[in-house]
C-alpha cells in the first residue's frame, strides 16, 4: 500500500469511527474516535485469536499499521501543526501573569515526578515478579511524566475550569515537553543501546548535559522568538487573508522542520511562534476578516490530525507486542503503572504549589487535586516508548505507557469537568 493510500484509510477510519462516535457514544470527538478505534482493536484481538478469517484479517491489519511509524509521524510531523495550532488561541498575558507557577510545574514538578515513577517502579516491579534496570524505570518516568499539550489542550477547554487554572495547566502542558523530551534523550543515551535521536545529547557528564538542555530549550526558545518576529512582520505588510494563513502555515511546518534540523527543540519554537501569532500578530497584524478565517482554518487543521493522532493511538493496541508483557505480571505491572503515575504527580505538584502557596501565591481550593487529575498523557509518550531499544524491556514499557494513555483520555479527560466543579464546592 502506497503512503497516499494508507493516509486516505486513516482518514477515512477516521471519519467513520467520528460518525459513530456522533451516533452512539457523544463523547468529545476526539476522545470517541479512540474509544471506537479501542472497541474495533479489542474486537479484532478477541475474534482474532480464533483460527479462521478473523485471525487471517488480524494479521493483514497489523501488518498494514505497522506500516505506520507513530513516533515519527507524532514527533516529526503533526506535533508541530497541533503545537502551533493549540498556542494560537492561548492569551499571552495569562501566562505571564502566572509564570512562577508555570515554570515550577513545567520543571520542578517534572524533573520530581520522573525520579518519583523511575524510583517506585524499580521497587515495586520486583514484588510482582518483574524485574527492570534502574535506568529503564528512569526513561519511563521521563516519557510518561510530561503531560502532553494536544490532550491538555482540547479537554481543557471543555472541562469549565477557572481562567486562571486553567492557564497553568496548559502553559505547563505547553512548556514542560521540550523539557522532558531532553531528559529522555539524556537518559537513552545512557542505554548500552539507544537510538540515533539520543546521539544529539552529547556527553554523559553533568556539562553536556547543561549544554544539551541549553542548546536545545534555549535555542528553541530563542529561534521561535526569531521566526515569530519575522511572521509578525511580514503579516504586518499584509491585508490578504489567503497569503497570510499560508503563512502562518509555512510558520509551523518550515519553522518545525528547520529547528530540528539546527538541533533546537522544535517543540518550544512551536509554541513561541504560536504565542508571537496568536497574540501580537493577531491583535496588531491582522484585519477582522483575516482573523475570522485564521481561526477557522486552525481549527480544522486542529480538530483534523487530532481525529487522526487518536485514532492512531486507539489501533496501537493491535501493534503491542503480545508475548512477555501479556503475561499476568505483565498486565499487573501496566495497571500499577496507573496509580504509580499519578501518585507521583500529586506529590510532584504539590511540592510547588506548597512552597509558592508560603510565598504568598494563590491558587484555587484543591488546586492540586484538579490540576494532578487534568494532567492528561497522549501521543508523545507512546511516541517516546516507541523510541526505546529493542527488547523485552521495551515491550513491557510500551504495554506500561499505553495503559496510562488510555487511562488518562477516557477516564481522566471525561471526567475532569466533574472533578472541577467537585472541587468548586
Amino acid at each position: 500500500m502506497t503512503d497516499f493510500q494508507l493516509a486516505a484509510l486513516l482518514v477515512s477510519l477516521a471519519a467513520l469511527f467520528g460518525y459513530l462516535n456522533h451516533r452512539l457514544l457523544r463523547l468529545p470527538q476526539t476522545i470517541g474516535v479512540m474509544a471506537v478505534a479501542l472497541i474495533a482493536s479489542l474486537a479484532l484481538l478477541i475474534f482474532g485469536a480464533a483460527a479462521g478469517p478473523a485471525g487471517g484479517l488480524l494479521d493483514s491489519l497489523r501488518g498494514l499499521f505497522g506500516q505506520v511509524d507513530l513516533r515519527h509521524l507524532v514527533l516529526d510531523v503533526l506535533l508541530g501543526f497541533l503545537l502551533f495550532a493549540g498556542a494560537l488561541h492561548v492569551n499571552l498575558n495569562d501566562l505571564l501573569d502566572r509564570r512562577l507557577a508555570i515554570t515550577s510545574f513545567a520543571t520542578v514538578s517534572l524533573l520530581l515526578c520522573t525520579a518519583l515513577v523511575g524510583s517506585v517502579v524499580f521497587l515495586l516491579l520486583p514484588v510482582l515478579g518483574v524485574t527492570l534496570g534502574f535506568l529503564s524505570c528512569l526513561l519511563f518516568g521521563a516519557l510518561i511524566s510530561p503531560t502532553d499539550p494536544v490532550a491538555v489542550l482540547g479537554v481543557m477547554r471543555r472541562a469549565g475550569a477557572p481562567r486562571s487554572l486553567e492557564a497553568k495547566v496548559i502553559g505547563e502542558s505547553l512548556f514542560n515537553d521540550g523539557l522532558g523530551v531532553v531528559i529522555f534523550l539524556t537518559l537513552l543515551s545512557l542505554a548500552p543501546v539507544h537510538g540515533a535521536a539520543a546521539a544529539h545529547a552529547g556527553s554523559a557528564g553533568a556539562g553536556g548535559v547543561a549544554l544539551f538542555l541549553l542548546r536545545e530549550a534555549g535555542g528553541g526558545l530563542a529561534f521561535g522568538l526569531a521566526a515569530g518576529a519575522l511572521g509578525y512582520l511580514l503579516l504586518r505588510t499584509l491585508d490578504d487573508h489567503r497569503l497570510e494563513i499560508l503563512i502562518t502555515l509555512a510558520l509551523a511546518a518550515g519553522g518545525y522542520a528547520l529547528a530540528a534540523a539546527l538541533h533546537v527543540s522544535a517543540p518550544l519554537a512551536m509554541v513561541v511562534i504560536g504565542l508571537f501569532i496568536g497574540n501580537h500578530g493577531r491583535r496588531l497584524a491582522m484585519s477582522d476578516t483575516t482573523r475570522e478565517h485564521l481561526d477557522t482554518f486552525w481549527e480544522l487543521v486542529d480538530e483534523i490530525l487530532n481525529a487522526v493522532l487518536f485514532l492512531l493511538i486507539g489501533l496501537e493496541l493491535l501493534l503491542l507486542p503480545l508475548p512477555g508483557p501479556w503475561s499476568l505480571a505483565g498486565v499487573a505491572a501496566a495497571l500499577l503503572a496507573v496509580p504509580v503515575v499519578l501518585g507521583s504527580r500529586w506529590v510532584g505538584i504539590g511540592v510547588p504549589v506548597t512552597l509558592l502557596r508560603l510565598a504568598g501565591r494563590e491558587f484555587t481550593p484543591r488546586a492540586v487535586r484538579v490540576i494532578t487529575w487534568a494532567g492528561l498523557r497522549g501521543g508523545i509518550s507512546v511516541a517516546l516508548a516507541l523510541s526505546l531499544p529493542s527488547g523485552e524491556e521495551r515491550a513491557l514499557l510500551l504495554l506500561m505507557t499505553y495503559v496510562v494513555v488510555v487511562f488518562s483520555i477516557l477516564v481522566q479527560g471525561l471526567t475532569l469537568g466533574r472533578v472541577i466543579r467537585g472541587a468548586a464546592k
